[in-house]
């Protein structure tokens, strides 16, 4: 059986896919915030086979009379015009050993291989996968990722909450494999093979709806466990945003998919399974979770930690610069890229005060970091002003409409459950951006190449170049 540079790069790009948690190296450092993302270097790779196998037989898929992939580009293009219009300023730009066009560079870059190249290799494996197919590979590829990350989270979860030792040389043992090092958090939350908790967090937004799906198309009580896992992980993650999300995620899956009894039932079973799973451990360290469940109730007091919790102060605290730049610069911004040479001019004094990750990250030159922005949205207001932000706003409306609309008139169990993960996986990503500022979420533009396949009409003729 030949191998096609097609079945190459679609094989790349299930490698890719399997590989995205795990973000712990140092890779390519020309692909910037990719550099670290072993799962980055699979898909560039798959995508570089697309393009040799687009120039051989001069036919490549873009799906430029969709108008979901349309308001893509209306996006990229006043992202990019917003910048040229700041241009003087842009150029004067200096913080950070950075400049502003340097800055713009590597920022649109960051856009564009996500929006752009990923998706455009997302959508060309997709494109001619039966629906069928389409869910239960990327949903199986899905799955073998979840698995390997819940088996190393397992023994952290054994050493670090528990601190049961052997886990730990386990642990050290699981280093001899490529791409897994064990580094233990300084606040005690697990990561697994990702690089911090946040981006456990992360993954466990992409990978919920997909896990949660077992529930509709298998059967037995072992179709819960996918789902419990999901919540246990999240538990011990640490991460207060995964925490929020995936449980806001469930409850949008429960809505929509199950009846009140059905409801009832997968709740029961989803909780005997948690329990189940939980109860020796809680046996031999009772008080200690109970510790731990206080302590993570009172970090979601965000109001009442904002003075005391130095998190909550950084993030809150440059939310609140950003939003400041926004006001005196509202129609078209500052220049995508371009927030942090502005908003350290406007950082609140109950924000910077005690607080070393401004002292020590942010506010010192010789720091390469520059200040994330904690909210893609405000972000967007201080970058590209108010129309930008509509423009992406409008995006995710539409991407979300489109997706109940699909639920609501798929004729098939197949077109239906991939729509409701659609749903799922969007609410978690439109939600997690609340305190997230990048758009290296490799799940929201797959979720958007699959929206795209299934509101296409069958027997329509793809748009190729």
């Amino acid at each position: 059986m030949a191998v096609t540079l097609r079945k190459l790069y679609v094989f790349l790009f299930f490698v890719g896919v399997f590989f995205i948690p795990f973000n712990s190296f140092e890779g390519i450092q020309a692909l910037g915030e990719f550099k670290g993302e072993h799962g980055a270097h699979f898909l560039l790779l798959a995508f570089l086979f697309l393009l040799f196998d687009a120039f051989k037989s001069k036919k490549i898929s873009i799906p430029f009379r969709n108008f979901v992939f349309q308001l893509v580009l209306i996006f990229l293009a006043w992202c990019f015009l917003a910048t040229l219009f700041n241009a003087a300023a842009v150029y004067e730009s200096y913080y950070k050993k950075t400049g502003g066009i340097n800055r713009f560079v590597r920022q649109y870059f960051a856009l564009l291989f996500s929006s752009v190249l990923l998706f455009l290799l997302y959508w060309n494996v997709i494109v001619k996968m039966e629906k069928q197919q389409l869910l239960i590979q990327i949903r199986r590829v899905f799955l073998y990722s979840f698995l390997a990350v819940s088996i190393y989270a397992f023994f952290e979860i054994l050493y670090i909450s528990f601190g049961f030792f052997p886990a730990y040389k386990i642990l050290k043992f699981l280093e001899y494999f490529p791409f897994v090092e064990f580094t233990q958090d300084s606040n005690n939350r697990i990561s697994s093979v990702c690089f911090e908790s946040p981006a456990l967090a992360t993954f466990l937004i992409s990978t919920a709806g997909w896990m949660f799906s077992y529930i509709l198309t298998n059967k037995g009580i072992l179709k819960y466990i996918p789902t419990a896992v999901v919540l246990i992980l999240t538990y011990f993650s640490g991460s207060r945003t995964a925490l929020i999300v995936v449980v806001f995620q469930l409850l949008v899956f429960l809505s929509i998919t199950l009846t009140k009894q059905q409801r009832i039932q997968a709740i029961g079973y989803s909780t005997l399974t948690v329990f189940a799973m939980t109860a020796l451990i809680l046996l031999s360290n009772g008080d200690k979770i109970v510790r731990d469940i206080d302590k993570k109730i009172e970090s979601l007091d965000f109001r009442g930690n904002l003075k005391t919790n130095i998190s909550n102060k950084s993030r809150f605290g440059i939310q609140y610069a950003n939003f400041m730049v926004f006001t005196q610069n509202p129609f078209v911004g500052v220049g995508f890229g371009q927030q942090g040479y502005y908003a350290r001019n406007h950082y609140p004094s109950w924000a910077v005060r005690d607080n070393f990750e401004f002292k020590n990250l942010y506010l010192d030159k010789t720091n390469p970091m520059f200040p994330p922005g904690y909210n893609m949205y405000i972000r967007l207001l201080a970058e590209t002003g108010l129309l930008g932000f509509i423009i992406f706003i409008y995006l995710l409306y539409i991407v979300v409409h489109l997706t109940k609309k699909r639920i609501k008139s798929s004729t098939n169990a197949t077109d239906k459950t991939l729509a409701i993960i659609l749903l799922v996986s969007f609410s978690g990503f439109i939600l997690n951006w609340l305190q997230l500022d990048t758009f290296r979420m490799y799940g929201f533009w797959l979720s958007l190449a699959i929206l795209i396949k299934l509101s296409q009409k069958e027997n329509t003729q793809l748009d190729e170049k």
